[in-house]
């Protein structure tokens, strides 16, 4: 019964934690201004400065939820690098040092309510792309 009462004490501190550390849309705003703008574009619609010169048309960002619930494990999958891009030029992001976790993970609520620990800043970038749906 002991082991019982300290997960869920670790379980508890873990949520109070998570919700300490709150994502910051503003930050992601920032974030997605210097590594994603150039080519999804300022509004996320995916316009961006290099779309001519890309191969691959970036997808409107704004539009993620458009099928229903947004896709939390997709997106993080693509901006960590789990889930490659050739666009990205394969392991995304190519700024990878920016997004990596420097021991400040946050939970994200995942499907069903499950955390998803992420770095910092990709739970901060998840926040601003999740502002910005339509």
């Amino acid at each position: 019964m002991r082991g019982h009462t300290r997960i869920l004490a670790v379980a508890l501190g873990l949520a109070g934690a998570a919700q300490a550390q709150a994502q910051d849309a503003a930050e992601g705003a920032a974030l997605y201004a210097r590594f994603c703008a150039a080519c999804h574009g300022d509004d996320a619609r995916g316009g961006g400065v290099m779309t001519p010169v890309l191969t691959v048309v970036p997808p409107d960002l704004t539009a993620l939820s458009a099928a229903g619930a947004f896709p939390l494990l997709r997106v993080v999958r693509q901006i960590d690098g789990r889930d490659p891009l050739l666009a990205h030029g394969g392991e995304m992001p190519l700024f990878g040092m920016w997004f990596e976790s420097d021991g400040a993970d946050v939970a994200l609520s995942g499907p069903g309510g499950q955390p998803l620990l992420v770095s910092r800043p990709i739970g901060d970038l998840v926040a601003y792309l999740i502002s910005v749906q339509s």
